[in-house]
């Protein structure tokens, strides 16, 4: 049993035989979070991960099946927090997987430096627009526009808790793809694998995945692309198996 507030609802992981609290009203995760969890590489028998910006847990739920190491997530906003929190309890994963209701601008003083061997984050992609721009679901526009956390924060914070060696890894925008690396290598995190992904063959790219090793030697590998949708407008096998596992 599960208690659920509001509109919330009880949506299935399909790869994972998981489910997880959402609520159209508040946040619902995107394809982006599931690529991002798919994308990084992972510790599989043990190991400390840390997903920053975590919304509603589900990051750390995706990671859960990848990894046997123990898995910390952080989110300022109270009510993903508590979405994050029961969903976790209801995946019955609270021996492996925490939340911590926080701003991750204060989690390197807070936990320590150095202590995780992969940072994983969904930052906020836009700049905060005017005040007659943002929207005006509070809920939404903290978790879309850098109203709280910018990316630099996000890169200082996860260069922060990461050990030397160990691995960050982001999803964002295309369009920041020369800021990320730039401040990633201001913080000592040296990116080593990017993939860009397109909606469709013929399209431009409109997510990037980047992930960076603390201290590292410099050697960027750019991996094939991937497509989502094929010209019927059905996803691609690869997305398909990302989604809902092998056939």
């Amino acid at each position: 049993m599960v208690n659920l507030n509001g509109d919330e609802r009880l949506d299935y992981l399909l790869a994972e035989n998981m489910r997880i609290i959402q609520s159209p009203s508040v946040f619902a995760f995107s394809l982006d979070a599931v690529l991002l969890a798919k994308f990084v590489y992972v510790p599989i028998q043990k190991g400390n991960l840390i997903d920053l910006c975590s919304g509603n847990g589900v990051i750390p739920l995706f990671l859960s099946t990848r990894t046997k190491g123990r898995i910390t997530g952080v989110e300022i906003q109270e009510r993903l927090y508590d979405m994050a929190t029961r969903s976790i309890e209801y995946n019955g994963l609270q021996d492996r997987l925490k939340m911590i209701h926080g701003d991750i601008k204060e989690m390197p003083k807070f936990l320590g430096k150095e202590k995780f061997d992969v940072v994983t984050c969904n930052p906020p992609y836009f700049p905060t627009p005017s005040k007659d721009e943002i929207n005006g679901n509070e809920h939404l526009a903290i978790a879309r526009h850098e109203i709280l956390c910018t990316l630099e924060d996000a890169i200082r914070a996860a260069s922060e808790l990461v050990k030397q060696g160990g691995k960050a890894a982001f999803v964002h925008r295309p369009g920041r793809l020369l800021d990320i690396v730039s401040l990633m290598r201001s913080y000592r995190l040296e990116p080593k694998r990017i993939q860009l992904v397109y909606p469709k063959q013929g399209k431009e790219a409109n997510t990037l995945l980047v992930e960076a090793i603390k201290d590292g030697s410099p050697d960027l590998k750019i991996l094939p692309p991937l497509f989502v949708y094929d010209h019927d407008n059905e996803y691609t096998p690869e997305v398909k198996e990302i989604l809902y596992g092998k056939a």
